[in-house]
């Protein structure tokens, strides 16, 4: 056996987000999100489910905090709902929607877990979306004015804080390949919503430094690796395109102030423009104290003529995939993490999310979900190797503390770490569950 440590300086944790968990649509003042406007239109969520009642931890958030601190963690990653806190989008702050998260910030510090806020997890109040959502520019502002109404509320109690969850699904998958709200299939708007999120970030740090000078902010852009399949230039190409839009598209901007040329030119030959304006990039540029990663998967890629907007196409041969078909690919997390350390430099790093979807349900109140372990093994030695390798990482927080709405897959994915029955509510852990404990505990685990 093989033992794996990590420093003690480590920092554990879980995450969850608020219409993958909360329910309660439509209680305590919350407006509707493009999310409830996309989940209800029928043939966009697999089996026609929705975040109507979720795991209804709107009700349930002590019994959640419980799990939280039972598994022993440093860190609980969660975001705020917009539509619950300001329904309108902007104007307004709803007392219920404030005194929900109040209540849950201050559960979180008495059972000794720090809080940390994600600020955008894809929940924009519909109002705002039917202004034009964030191809509006002005919804820029709104965010910026949002975010202070939140650092006024919390900023005395939470200290770490995120911006934005996963910019690129929220723009390409969201605009372009319209898998995700608002389910649009327009690369220009893409782009233009690219833009406007980073711009966004950067406005909300700005009030942060003013507001919360003790606290640290940063962002969550998730990225996965790609392989090239051969030593043919070509794939190295191929894999260098689709690198650039899922990785430097959305960390050039913030850290270097630059948008790579090479897909301002793929995006121009598909009638797609960047529209930047004077003091953007020095917005959206400002130092930030962390960035998070989100890593589940990559894949080898090879070129292929016409195989989408950058003629990549995945080998997921010889992998074992995971039950929402992602290729279990621990040593491109590793690669990943190197990588951008050396584009980089010395940002600190959360990984903010990682985690499987294995769909084990209970048997005899037992959820064994061997896989899922055997896949956080995999990942936190390359993450450790990653750390000797000099990569400054701050922590590790697991997707997800709860089974949930998986977005377009609905309920049909389970990426918990606790099982959760959706008529009855019941929260049962999993063997993974037991298996992380220990590691948070021990610092370590074996291999």
């Amino acid at each position: 056996m093989t033992t794996i440590e990590f420093p003690k300086s480590m920092k554990w944790g879980a995450a969850t987000a608020a219409y993958q968990i909360e329910g309660a649509a439509d209680k305590g003042g919350r407006a509707p999100s493009i999310w409830d406007t996309f989940s209800h239109t029928p043939g966009n969520v697999k089996n026609g489910d929705n975040g109507d009642y979720a795991c209804d931890s709107y009700h349930k958030y002590e019994e959640d905090v419980q799990l939280l601190k039972e598994l022993g963690v440093d860190v609980y990653r969660f975001s705020i709902s917009w539509p619950r806190v300001i329904p309108q989008g902007k104007g307004e702050v709803n007392p219920e929607g404030v005194a929900y998260y109040q209540r849950l910030i201050d559960s979180l510090l008495e059972n000794g877990i720090e809080p940390m806020i994600t600020l955008y997890h894809w929940d924009l109040p519909q109002t705002l979306q039917d202004q034009g959502g964030w191809e509006n520019r002005d919804t820029v502002e709104a965010f910026q004015e949002y975010a202070k109404a939140m650092y006024e509320a919390f900023g005395d109690q939470v200290k770490n804080w995120i911006t934005i969850n996963e910019p690129w699904c929220a723009s390409f998958l969201s605009n372009y390949l319209g898998v995700h709200a608002p389910g649009k299939q327009d690369l220009q708007a893409a782009v233009d919503v690219a833009h406007h999120l980073l711009l966004a970030h950067g406005k909300a740090v700005e009030a942060f430094r003013e507001m919360i000078p003790d606290g640290e902010i940063g962002y969550a852009p998730n990225a996965d690796w790609l392989e090239p399949f051969s030593s043919a230039e070509e794939d190295h190409e191929a894999c260098r395109r689709e690198m650039q839009w899922k990785v430097e598209w959305f960390m050039d901007p913030v850290f270097k102030g630059t948008y790579p040329d090479l897909l301002q030119s793929i995006f121009a030959d598909n009638n797609a423009y960047l529209k930047v304006e004077e003091g953007d990039m020095e917005t959206i540029s400002q130092p930030i104290d962390f960035m998070g990663i989100n890593y589940y998967s990559g894949s080898i890629a090879r070129y292929k003529e016409g195989s989408g907007l950058f003629e990549a196409e995945p080998i997921w041969v010889d992998y074992d995939k995971t039950d929402i078909g992602w290729p279990v690919y621990s040593e491109g997390f590793y690669k990943l993490l190197t990588y951008i350390h050396q584009q980089y430099g010395e940002v600190p790093i959360y990984i903010t999310e990682n985690g499987a979807c294995y769909n084990h349900e209970v048997e005899n109140g037992i959820v064994n979900d061997q896989p899922r372990i055997d896949y956080l093994k995999k990942h936190l030695t390359a993450l450790h190797r990653a750390m000797k390798s000099g990569v400054p990482i701050k922590g590790y927080i697991l997707w997800s503390l709860l089974d949930n709405f998986e977005w377009a897959e609905g309920y049909s994915k389970r990426f918990g770490s606790v099982h959760v029955n959706y008529r009855t509510f019941e929260r049962t852990k999993k063997e993974s569950y037991y298996w992380y404990q220990q590691t948070v505990h021990n610092n370590w685990f074996e291999i």
